[in-house]
Formats: C-alpha cells, structure tokens, sequence
C-alpha cells in the first residue's frame, strides 16, 4: 500500500518574505508606498514638535493660568485664552445646531427617497459647494448674510431681548453671524458623510420592513436611520472639527472683539481669527508664544474630533458590511 509523505514547511521569516518580494518586483514598490505612509507621519510629527518648542515661554508660566484667564493685552504682556476658546465653542455649537437638523434631513431624502438622477445631481452640487474657499463664504456673509439677519431675523429675536442669550444691541458682525456662516460651510460634509452611510445600511433590511407592512417613512426613519446612526455621528464630528479650524469665514463676521459676552448678537473672537489676525504682528516673545500655543490647543481638538469620527463612521461601515 502506497503512502504519501507531506512535507511541512517552516513558514518563512519576515526578512525572507521581504527579499523575495524585492527579487519578485514588489519590493521598490513597498518601499515607496511605505515611505510615503512614514514622511505623513513625520510631518506631523515635527509639525507637533514645532508648535510645542515655540510655545514653552507661555506654557511655563503655566498652562491653566493661560487657558482660563480672559484678559488679552499684548502691549501690557498679558494674555488669556479663554474668550478665544469661548468664541470657537459658541459658534461651532450654533453652527451645528442648524446644521445638523438639515444635513441629516437632506441626507435622509437623498439616500432613501429621492429618485437616482435626482439624488445623484443634488449631490454633485453639494460636494462642489465643499469644494468653495472659505473666503467666498466670508464675502456672501459680509455682503448677504449680515444685511439679512440685520433686516430679517434681529426683529423676530427683539422679542426675546430678556434672555441672555439674545440681549443687547445687534450690528451685525456677531457670535450669531458666524455660527450661521459656518453652518452654510459645514452642512455639505454632513450631507455628503450621512449620505453614504445611509447607503452603506444593507439593502435586505429595508425589504424586510417593507415586507411587513412599513411605509418608506417608517423604514427610513426607524430601521435605517438607528442602523446608520453611528455613522451620522461621525459626519457631525467632521463638521466640527471642520468648524472649529474655519478661519477667514469666521475673521469677516464674528467682529474680532476680546471679551466673552452670553449674547449671541455680541461680537467676539475666535481662535483661528486672533491667529490669522495678530500673527504676522507679533515681534516675539510671549506674544508669539501665546499665538503658537493657541495653534497647538486648536491642533489637538481636531486630531480628536478627526479621530472620533472616523472610529465612528468606521463603526457604521462595519456593520453594514
């Protein structure tokens, strides 16, 4: 009777396998791309390494004294961050309080009831509208957006003057001007990331309600969206970090005043402005010290916001697949 006799192998080091793919061919390959993956990193590593050497003379007076102190005197050598800090929140959060009701909303419609051609235009425009330098919005806020408010929405909110968040005088530069500007420029990120979480959703589950006696409406809203939930979640991260960077938009409307004030119709600052501002103006010392440290502080909100909702859309995509 015959026998076979199987030989086993000792599986190959990973030195081994990477000579024979460099003898294959597919060596220089993987060192370019790998290069390439490692020099991201290095820049961004040497672009933390710049921005916290360059911001020590602050920083060594104290961190927490810096952040939460709010006066802000570069003649008299004193300086706080927290109306700039005040200032990115307030209108990152009213930016994404309208945002985000109408990007989930025009999301659901493009991804679930609109017709194909009709979906697959209106999302065209809405990923050339991503595409618009911020300065452009700046300018149709300057010239549309604060005239309007001025003229439309300020005497619908006089009512309300005897609330804090909308006492005082309006004239038109505001935490509420910039909020909505930035509204505008961060509703297509929401449309477009919810938009294709929406459709990452298995397709089997819509039939399945629609099967049992569901409308359109009720497998939209209470089968894909929950689903898709993670994955919307993230898309309103990527705004706000979005918004949170937004610079020249945010400079033109929101009337670069030093001082924290509950009123939406209040000037203010925020902290891509008093960089963009004061940067090319500061001599040195404590003063550039205070604005790089400003950019370090903004740097590591959007790493987080960033890595945040990627984990989440990355959620999402896991479980549709």
């Amino acid at each position: 009777m015959a026998t076979t006799t199987v030989v086993h192998r000792a599986p190959q080091s990973g030195a081994r396998t990477f000579f024979k793919q460099l003898k294959g061919g597919e060596g220089p390959s993987y060192l370019i791309t790998l290069a390439a993956a490692l020099l991201i990193l290095l820049i961004v590593g040497l672009l933390v390494w710049e921005l916290v050497a360059n911001s020590t003379a602050i920083s060594s007076k104290g961190v927490w004294a810096f952040l939460s102190s709010s006066e802000w005197d570069p003649n008299g050598d004193k300086y706080g961050a927290l109306p700039f800090i005040y200032g990115t929140v307030v209108t990152s959060v009213v930016a994404l309080l309208i945002a985000v009701p109408l990007g989930v909303g025009a999301a659901l419609f493009l991804a679930e009831l609109a017709p194909p051609r009709i979906s697959n235009g209106l999302t065209f425009l809405i990923e050339l509208l991503a595409a618009v330098p911020s300065v452009i919005y700046g300018l149709l806020g300057i010239f549309i957006l604060v005239p309007a408010i001025q003229t439309y929405l300020y005497p619908l909110l006089k009512p309300l003057s005897f609330l804090p968040t909308f006492s005082g005088d309006f004239y038109g530069v505001s935490f509420l001007s910039a909020g909505i500007v930035l509204a505008i420029m961060v509703v297509p990120f929401i449309i477009s990331v919810s938009r294709e979480v929406l459709l990452a959703v298995p397709n089997e589950q819509r039939e399945a309600a629609l099967a049992l006696g569901a409308t359109k409406w009720e497998a939209t809203s209470q089968i894909v969206l929950p689903n898709a939930s993670t994955g919307v979640i993230g898309s309103v991260f990527l705004a706000l970090a979005r918004a949170l960077g937004e610079t020249m938009a945010v400079t033109m409307v929101i009337g670069n005043s030093v001082k924290i004030s509950p009123s939406l119709l209040a000037p203010g600052y925020s902290i891509a402005a008093v960089i963009a501002n004061e940067f090319g103006e500061a001599g040195g010392g404590l003063h550039l010290s205070a604005l790089i440290f400003l950019g370090l502080v903004l740097f590591g909100l959007t790493i987080v916001i960033n890595g945040l909702a990627r984990m989440f859309i990355l959620a999402t995509a896991q479980r549709g697949a």
